[in-house]
């Protein structure tokens, strides 16, 4: 049914997901009965983070607010509220970002999954495109994510430049999607005949999207999902109860059931065995 998942996701990414303002976040803490969460969450762990957090709630019976996005939209987000109860983004760069602005407690970091840059195409691959150095032939339309606000968008710049092809490729982006819920729709959808996405894309919606992995040694970095409780937190305890979950046996068997990485050697089958993990890696200027 994750051709299903995909299609609900699409049309919620116009409504209630992404359009409940800072200010409308309900409160962390008591609701009734019940406790609640709020959470700000890079869609680029969307499926699995769905499902567990309706796994969390039928265990404790505390109410999770989910609120997904682009990990820097998110971020903003939850600065701008001075709410939060945990921050999910989907790279490492972005969490060092909320570090430095005091907005999480570092302590609290968890890694729920292990993420690797890779080319996405439509079912089929309309294109034939084999190899990185493909997306910079004639005629051929590339899709990134937003590079200053989205991590898998960060991430595709990161490949291009390391891979000497930013010049060559960029004449050919033409469009830059505001989440990875949105990249991956673009390439479903056929509206692109390339995006550079992660690799569990395909996952996401085996009917309309193929995977084209890189050369080992193409792929600059491994990425990670962190997820860490919020400065503010007005929950800390549920919060990292939640957190707990994620990489307990039981969180880590929903990634896997969406075929997310969960170890560092799961990613490495995709990359050089000296490639980095996590980190932070600044755009550079004119992106």
């Amino acid at each position: 049914m994750r051709q299903y998942w995909l299609g609900s996701v699409l049309i919620l990414l116009g409504a209630a997901v992404f359009s409940a303002g800072c200010g409308d976040a309900p409160a962390a803490g008591s609701d009734g009965d019940s406790e609640r969460l709020v959470l700000f969450v890079g869609s680029a762990s969307q499926p699995p983070t769905e499902l567990a957090a309706r796994r969390f709630e039928e265990k404790t019976g505390a109410s999770l607010d989910l609120h997904f996005g682009g990990s820097g939209e998110m971020l903003s987000r939850m600065e701008l509220s001075g709410r939060g109860d945990i921050y999910f983004p989907g790279s490492s760069d972005y969490m060092e970002i909320a570090r430095r602005r005091g907005l999480v407690d570092p302590d609290t970091e968890r890694i729920a999954a292990y993420l690797v840059p890779a080319i996405n195409v439509p079912k089929g691959n309309p294109k034939g495109i084999e190899t990185l150095e493909d997306l910079a032939q004639s005629g051929v339309r590339v899709g990134i994510a937003r590079p200053d606000t989205v991590c898998v968008g960060l991430y595709a710049v990161e490949v291009l430049e390391a891979n000497g092809l930013a010049d060559r490729v960029r004449p050919n982006i033409v469009t830059h999607a505001e989440s990875c819920a949105k990249t991956a729709q673009i390439v479903a959808l056929s509206q692109v005949d390339a995006v550079l996405g992660w690799e569990v894309f395909e996952h996401w919606d085996s009917e309309s999207i193929e995977t084209i992995y890189l050369s080992p040694e193409e792929v600059p970095r491994i990425g990670y999902i962190p997820a860490a409780i919020g400065a503010n937190s007005a929950a800390p305890e549920l919060a990292e109860a939640f957190l707990d979950f994620l990489v307990s046996p039981e969180g880590q068997d929903i990634f896997r059931q969406w075929n997310y990485l969960t170890t560092v050697e799961e990613a490495r089958a995709h990359t050089a065995p000296d490639t980095p993990v996590g980190g932070e890696w600044p755009l550079p200027a004119g992106w």
